[in-house]
């Protein structure tokens, strides 16, 4: 069974189990195949030992939250001398279930996922973004990212229960609440869209902000040209570019009072990438100067107008890449000084937009559209999240650069999985398994 109903009679189903057989103890996780068969059962397994560092009111809420967003992701915590060699890919094969597995070690944290449900660079960047939390907060940061980004759905198991022990009374239980179990289905459904439905709207707030702030420094640079339609040495081509730049402005302007979902957005900063582009050319006109060709806006703050050049640039704990600049950041990163980078508030302070959550998304495909944007972000949480299948169900799905398509998940069987996706893992270059011996850093990525 699947679905709201399925769950809510399920959980009935296990409590009244429980109460049939004395309601038994957790078992001490001895072994892989121990914590594989729990995870099979639910989506988190805190192995006794450790009840000190994760209350079971936190590991139940966190099971209930990975549940109602029905998406396979799994979360263990294991005390730190947990054997670990080969421990994720263990973990994978024992479960046999396609998904994204989370294990804090002790003090140590990683996750792996198979590939077909999300990038390993993804699950990098959110294990970066949590790193150095206690286990509550770590945890529960960690499953809100990777439920906002994971494809698949949750395996049926999680539904089904074991049913072992299940005397007549739990069964006759059970009926009893069918029926108040399909009012509290209906029930969750609505909830669940309430909470969708909120959460967009947390999303295009914090947008608002943002836009706000571009629209409102594209009107002060109109107002610095200071440009007259009638004034001496002023033609029909300046006058058609300052035309169209105030089109922009008024169209960045409505467009966001109309705006209902983030995804809305991205015609704002459309506009006003378009209009920033009309002013460079009239000031070129006035000014005598060739006249710019059309490239993107510089990357690392787009108010600061169209790039002049493409310059080598590596994000922190990424690749090199080549991104578009305007001159005062060519000149800043030839010097080897910080570019000045467009910040925004996160509920974990200020950040660049690109380490800021998949709501920046259609505000940063705005203004690089054209297949531009994939090259760019590679490698950043923005980038990694926005490859992910949960993106375009939550955010739109016009970014059809970014997504890989035909995303699976679910139930699978034994070790069904692409072999490379768990191998290697929390090697700290101890030499000896997954977690190593050198702490911090398992590895990341896929499975």
């Amino acid at each position: 069974m699947k679905g709201a109903l399925a769950r809510g009679l399920s959980v009935c189903l296990i409590a009244f189990a429980a109460l049939a057989v004395g309601g038994g103890g957790a078992h001490a996780a001895t072994d892989v195949p121990t914590v594989a068969e729990a995870l099979r059962k639910s989506p988190v397994y805190v192995d006794p030992s450790m009840a000190r560092v994760l209350s079971d009111a936190d590991a139940e809420a966190l099971a209930a939250k990975i549940e109602r967003a029905d998406k396979p992701v799994f979360v263990a915590v294991l005390p730190g001398d947990f054997p670990t060699e080969n421990l994720f890919r263990n973990l994978r094969t024992d479960t046999g279930i396609t998904g994204l597995y989370a294990i804090r070690l002790g003090t140590r944290f990683d996750a792996k996922v198979d590939s077909s449900l999300m990038p390993a660079a993804a699950v990098r960047n959110i294990v970066t973004s949590v790193r150095g939390e206690d286990t509550k907060s770590q945890l529960d940061h960690f499953t809100d990212l990777a439920l906002a980004n994971v494809g698949g759905s949750a395996p049926s198991s999680w539904s089904e229960g074991d049913g072992d022990g299940v005397g007549t009374g739990a069964l006759i239980g059970v009926g009893a609440v069918a029926v108040a179990g399909g009012a509290g289905a209906y029930a969750l459904v609505r909830r669940s869209r309430r909470r969708k439905e909120a959460e967009r709207r947390a999303a295009l707030d914090r947008l608002r902000v943002v836009v706000d702030e571009d629209i409102t420094a594209f009107g002060e640079e109109l107002d610095r040209l200071d440009f007259h339609p009638a004034e001496t040495g002023a033609d029909d081509a300046m006058r058609a570019d300052y035309e169209r730049a105030l089109d922009a402005y008024d169209k960045a302007k409505s467009s966001m009072a109309a705006a209902g979902r983030p995804e809305d957005v991205r015609g704002v900063t459309e506009a006003l990438e378009d209009g920033r582009f009309a002013l460079a050319v009239l000031a070129a006109r006035r000014e005598g100067r060739p006249l710019p060709e059309r490239r993107a806006p510089c990357f690392f703050d787009p108010r600061h107008g169209p790039s002049v050049a493409d310059a080598a640039w590596t994000p922190a704990g990424g690749a090199t890449r080549e991104v578009p600049v305007c001159a005062a950041d060519q000149v800043r990163l030839a010097e080897g000084t910080d570019p000045a980078v467009r910040e925004v508030d996160t509920e974990y302070g200020r950040r660049p937009y690109w380490d800021a959550g998949p709501a920046y998304g259609p505000w940063a495909g705005g203004y690089f559209g054209g297949g531009i944007l994939p090259g760019l972000l590679v490698g950043t949480m923005l980038g990694s999240m926005m490859a992910g299948p949960a993106y375009a169900a939550d955010y739109g799905s016009g970014y059809g650069d970014f997504g890989g398509g035909g995303y699976e998940g679910g139930d699978v069987s034994g070790a069904d999985f692409d072999s490379t996706d768990f191998s290697g893992g929390f090697d700290g270059g101890g030499g000896g398994g997954d977690f190593g011996g050198g702490g911090g850093d398992f590895g990341g990525g896929s499975f």
